[in-house]
């Protein structure tokens, strides 16, 4: 993989660039869809090319190890051609899905024992067999195991999870350096940062996570339910250790202005299942603020969705229209709505990378902040 800074910001710290990886160009500022099951929900892999041109997605490490499972996926030649996806896809390593299993799960040193949430049975990670699923799974990034700490949480577990995190990460770096990719084409690996709202177990991790000089690191363990503010010092802390000439990824966020913010303070790359999710339940994001298409004032409103038409969906289809299919029921009206605010997320980063490039990236970002605040 390699990563290159294009422009910066002159007012902030958010930069402009691009990954390559063996399988496509991604400019950053990226968001990525997450494809979670080796899907993004009702969302035809041709769609996510033609109509959002999403560089990269994600599928998640814990989800494809129990569902189609590892031989399925080594037989078909790793994800890739098993969802007859041609460009980048980043795993995550599991650890966030394990934590969520708080009542099915055991953390020590060795790894985690959980249980599965389709049917029961039995199962251990370790950092090193998540390296091994990982490299089965075929992604372009792979991501380290950790624990993602809840919130609130005390100072006290916040520093035993991130040193159980630090020792969990020197064994996968160790054993990702050791093993090698199955299906012809290179993989990276991130480790995360974690700390919980800790300004010095954010520090410690930091300085840890850049000692190993990786191809790109994350930042963990935010977005979890603490306060805006607290996850925007956070970020700021770590960017201050993070290496400069690496992209920075910020794991599962978030709304609109959480990415613009992140930014600013220097991210490159996102996630998050709220575009898809909320989508599905008729909840928009548009250029001028945000959109509960079930409710009534939008009956007989066939203006289309968003008039910055940011993909094709917006173009064809009106407000009225959407409301009906959402209130009826509809499939259709699912994916139109998941359609539209995946690529106005992909709109929205790109429209970053081109202000950062003009230069003019503080002003416009003030500006959109208040917009995309706003309850239509």
């Amino acid at each position: 993989m390699k990563f290159e800074i294009l422009h910066r910001d002159p007012l902030s710290n958010a930069r402009a660039g691009k990954i390559i990886t063996d399988h496509s160009t991604i400019q950053t500022p990226i968001f990525m869809p997450v494809g979670t099951q080796a899907s993004v929900k009702g969302v035809h892999q041709h769609e996510l090319k033609e109509d959002i041109d999403a560089p990269v997605i994600l599928g998640n490490t814990y989800h494809l190890y129990l569902r189609p499972g590892l031989e399925v996926l080594e037989s078909a030649g790793g994800l890739h051609r098993f969802m007859n996806w041609d460009r980048s896809i980043l795993t995550d390593s599991g650890g966030y899905q394990v934590f969520s299993l708080s009542e099915n799960r055991k953390l020590t040193r060795e790894g985690a024992s959980f249980r599965s949430h389709i049917d029961g049975s039995k199962h251990f990670f370790t950092p090193e067999s998540v390296v091994d699923i990982q490299r089965k799974i075929g992604a372009d990034i792979m991501m380290a195991f950790d624990e993602c700490t809840p919130w609130p949480c005390d100072r006290k577990y916040a520093s035993e999870s991130l040193d159980l995190t630090h020792h969990w990460l020197d064994r996968g770096w160790d054993h990702f350096n050791k093993s090698a990719p199955l299906y012809g084409h290179d993989q990276t690996f991130f480790p995360i940062v974690q700390g919980s709202v800790y300004k010095e177990l954010r520090e410690r991790s930091a300085e840890k996570i850049a000692s190993l000089d990786a191809l790109g690191n994350a930042i963990g363990g935010l977005s979890v339910g603490e306060p805006a503010e607290d996850m925007y010092a956070m970020i700021e802390v770590v960017n201050k250790i993070l290496p400069e000439d690496r992209p920075r990824y910020l794991m599962g966020v978030g709304t609109p202005v959480n990415i613009l913010e992140a930014i600013e303070r220097g991210v490159d790359m996102f996630d998050c299942v709220m575009p898809t999710r909320n989508g599905r339940n008729g909840m928009l994001f548009t250029s001028k603020g945000i959109i509960n298409i079930r409710n009534r004032k939008w009956m007989d409103d066939h203006t289309p969705i968003d008039e910055m038409g940011c993909s094709l969906v917006d173009r064809q289809y009106s407000k009225a229209y959407l409301r009906h299919l959402i209130i009826a029921g509809e499939l259709l009206g699912a994916q139109i709505a998941t359609l539209h605010n995946l690529a106005f997320y992909l709109w929205l980063v790109r429209e970053a990378f081109n202000q950062i490039r003009k230069g003019e990236f503080t002003p416009w970002k003030e500006k959109m902040v208040k917009e995309l605040s706003a309850r239509l």
